[in-house]
C-alpha cells in the first residue's frame, strides 16, 4: 500500500502474477477473476463450473473456502505487493446458506496489516443475491522482506 493507502499492484498485474505463480487454478479454465482491488480491498468472481458442485446439487464447502483464501490472497498482494510466500495461517468458515448454480462473489476486506501478519474478513454471495452464503476470516502470515 502506497502512502495515500493506494493498492500497490493493479487488477492486470495480479492477475498476470496468479498465472505465472499459481497455473493450478486456471485447471477449468478461468474460472477465478479478480474484479477489484482497493484500499486493503478486494472484490472476485468464481465462475460456476460444475466440478464444485457436492451431492445434493450445491456448491461444495471446499470450493467456497478456496475463493475466500484466494480473494483474501489477492487483497494482501494488493496492498504489499507480490509476495509469493504470503500464506494462509488460519480460515475459519461460517456456511450461512445453500448458494445458488452460479457464480459466487468474494467481497474481501483486510482488518489489519501489519509486518507479519494480514486479518480479513470475505463476505461471500451467489451472483445478483443480498444475502450471504458464507462469512469468513482469516489470517495470512508475510515472509520478512
Amino acid at each position: 500500500m502506497d502512502a495515500t493507502g493506494a493498492p500497490v499492484m493493479t487488477v492486470e498485474e495480479i492477475e498476470g502474477f496468479l498465472d505465472r505463480e499459481f497455473p493450478e487454478i486456471r485447471t477449468h479454465g478461468r474460472i477465478y477473476e479478480v474484479e477489484r482491488v482497493g484500499p486493503l480491498s478486494a472484490r472476485m468472481r468464481m465462475q460456476y463450473h460444475p466440478s464444485q458442485l457436492r451431492p445434493g446439487g450445491t456448491i461444495s464447502g471446499p470450493a467456497m473456502m478456496a475463493l475466500a483464501d484466494l480473494a483474501l490472497y489477492v487483497a494482501v498482494l494488493g496492498a504489499i505487493g507480490p509476495v509469493g510466500l504470503a500464506v494462509t495461517t488460519n480460515l475459519n468458515i461460517n456456511f450461512l446458506r445453500k448458494p445458488e448454480k452460479r457464480a459466487l462473489i468474494a467481497d474481501c476486506r483486510l482488518l489489519k496489516l501489519g509486518k507479519r501478519l494480514a486479518v480479513g474478513e470475505v463476505d461471500l454471495r451467489s451472483e445478483g443475491e443480498d444475502d450471504l452464503v458464507a462469512h469468513v476470516t482469516a489470517t495470512y502470515s508475510i515472509p520478512p522482506r
